[in-house]
């Protein structure tokens, strides 16, 4: 994939900066794999905002994504690869051989007419699904199971990647894409490759209606609060507003949130690079 600057004919153009969907094959999701999508708008179910900043937005249907990938040994064929609103990774429908149709994450180098299988008979190629203990050291993964059977819940953003680095008796070592290293059971399932759609990193939008679209309402910063308002708040002219710290008083900057007690901590070798 690859991205397109535009010349500045308007003020929004000037800083636009957006994919070209040039891999993009299809433009109607499959009928039976959405369902309608409410957005909340940041309220709770007795309408108080809760969460400030969301609200508008076009409407969205959400595809369902096969993160489990349990069809084991059932061929399945990629017969279009779609954009998704709900992440910035393109998704791939499958046609399996029995006749189910099923999304996947589409992977980077993954295209219409490949075909791609699940289980620990699958050979280590891109779009294929193994356990850990059938994938070999040093392959570059993704869509990686935290327990066996759950499904993927890690490495599932546009251009990610992790690799598998060891074996460690029935664990295996994952290097993450934040640098930490990891271990996992071997009987976890990932999907071979990184996640495609690596240039939308690169992506800008341009302008302040764009995020609206996306459902992103205007934001504003504390130090221009009142100090009622905000820690950061107050001051005569433009106060720096002091240490960074959220409207509940909690630092923004260095304040570790990991509980020290979490159970999961044993199994990280190497924390993530700060």
């Amino acid at each position: 994939m690859a991205v397109r600057k535009f010349k500045p004919t308007t003020p929004g153009q000037r800083h636009k900066i957006i994919g070209t969907f040039e891999e993009i094959t299809a433009s109607v999701p499959e009928k039976s794999l959405v369902y309608g999508k409410r957005a909340s708008g940041g309220r709770n179910n007795v309408g108080k905002m809760t969460v400030r900043y969301i609200g508008g937005g076009h409407k969205r249907k959400f595809r369902l994504i096969d993160f489990k990938r349990e069809k084991d040994g059932v061929p399945a064929v990629v017969k279009t690869i779609e954009y998704d609103p709900n992440r910035s990774a393109r998704i791939a429908l499958l046609f399996y051989a029995d006749g189910e149709k099923r999304y996947i994450i589409a992977p980077s180098g993954l295209q219409v007419g490949h075909t791609v299988m699940s289980g620990a008979n699958a050979a280590p190629e891109i779009g294929n699904t193994l356990p850990l203990e059938n994938i070999p050291i040093g392959t570059v993964i993704h869509n990686i199971e935290l327990r066996p059977g759950q499904g993927a819940i890690l490495v599932r953003s546009a251009g990610n990647y992790a690799q598998l680095t060891s074996r460690e008796g029935k664990y295996c070592v994952i290097k993450l894409p934040s640098g930490e290293l990891r271990q996992i059971l071997s009987t976890c399932k990932a999907t071979i490759g990184s996640v495609g759609n690596s240039d939308h990193a690169l992506e800008s939008s341009g302008k302040a209606g764009r995020s609206r679209w996306l459902g992103f309402r205007p934001h504003n910063r504390g130090v221009v609060m009142n100090p009622v308002d905000h820690p950061m708040g107050g001051g005569e002219g433009r106060a720096s507003g002091g240490h960074p710290r959220s409207r509940k008083g909690l630092y923004a900057k260095g304040l570790k949130t990991r509980s020290p007690k979490k159970q999961s901590s044993k199994y990280i070798i190497e924390r993530r690079k700060k």
